[in-house]
């Protein structure tokens, strides 16, 4: 199983030989076997790389992505035939009732509200997560009354202050847009890994967001991120933070009674998903509950 994550900071380039990803700067060169390797982030725009490289990392499922001029995440690669039986898979995604679809997100909904008020009471604030846990317990079918919306208000005043608000200007929101980029794509890779798009979403229905299903499917490990932004103390975002934001991934959580890397749960986590929806029974879904 791939468990590496591999970061890319400084002017290189990347190649294809014998099985691995060969890393050269100037007179150095480093090579990883691509069977190890399940996400490469290019931190820098000062790296080329091979189509032949980007043929074999697509054949390999592994996720690529690509950082913008400023490091922050600006795209991603997925590979075109994800499964050996993608377009039946597509095809049943295309037909997802309303009714499934309601109850799977109900289902995460719940559960995402769930992981928020574990997260309060690790920092203490065991008011405000036993009110999140009333909220989780009054989640219907879509989340028609909204109680995701209402928990996010409470939560977030609860773990950064009444000041805070996610559109400011702030290094605890520098890591959660980071954090949370970096999980969409290690989502996006898995959805495409089983076969189907990561365009049709459960819930989340943006004509403009190439994403919707990872979006849906994230959901539940965000409190991950929040969590570390929360924590770590951060006064500046830059490089090195980065770094620990990425190495999340290689943080353990424990998942249906087993201590996993977080990027192994991932997988585990999006095919149970698929799982439950196929069989109509939301009861499929493996969740995680504590860091």
């Amino acid at each position: 199983m791939s468990w590496r994550v591999v970061v890319i900071s400084n002017r290189c380039k990347l190649d294809y030989k014998m099985s691995s990803l060969v890393i050269r700067s100037g007179e150095d060169e480093k090579r990883i076997h691509l069977d190890d390797i399940s996400v490469i982030i290019c931190e820098t725009t000062a790296i080329s790389l091979t189509a032949y490289l980007l043929a074999e990392i697509a054949e390999r499922k592994i996720k690529i992505i690509f950082c913008d001029n400023v490091h922050n995440p600006a795209a991603e690669l997925i590979p075109m035939h994800g499964h050996y039986v993608s377009a039946g898979k597509i095809r049943s995604q295309i037909k997802w009732t309303d009714a499934v679809k309601a109850n799977i997100w109900q289902a995460i909904t719940e559960r995402k509200i769930q992981n928020q008020a574990n997260v309060l009471r690790k920092i203490g604030n065991i008011d405000k997560a036993m009110q999140l846990d009333e909220f989780a317990k009054k989640v219907m079918p879509g989340d028609i009354t909204n109680r995701e919306g209402h928990a996010a208000k409470v939560y977030f005043n609860a773990l950064f202050g009444m000041d805070f608000y996610r559109d400011s200007a702030d290094v605890r929101n520098s890591v959660l847009n980071y954090g949370y980029a970096i999980l969409l794509s290690c989502f996006n890779r898995e959805i495409a890994a089983s076969g189907y798009l990561t365009q049709i979403g459960i819930w989340h229905d943006n004509a403009s967001n190439p994403f919707n299903l990872g979006s849906d499917l994230m959901e539940t490990f965000r409190p991950i991120i929040d969590y570390f932004a929360y924590s770590c103390g951060f006064k500046e975002f830059e490089k090195e933070e980065k770094l620990q934001v990425v190495n999340l991934l290689n943080s353990k959580v424990n998942i249906n009674g087993a201590e996993q890397f977080l990027n192994n749960a991932i997988g585990a986590y999006v095919r149970s998903v698929f799982s439950a929806i196929d069989e109509k029974d939301v009861s499929k879904i493996t969740n995680w509950y504590e860091l």
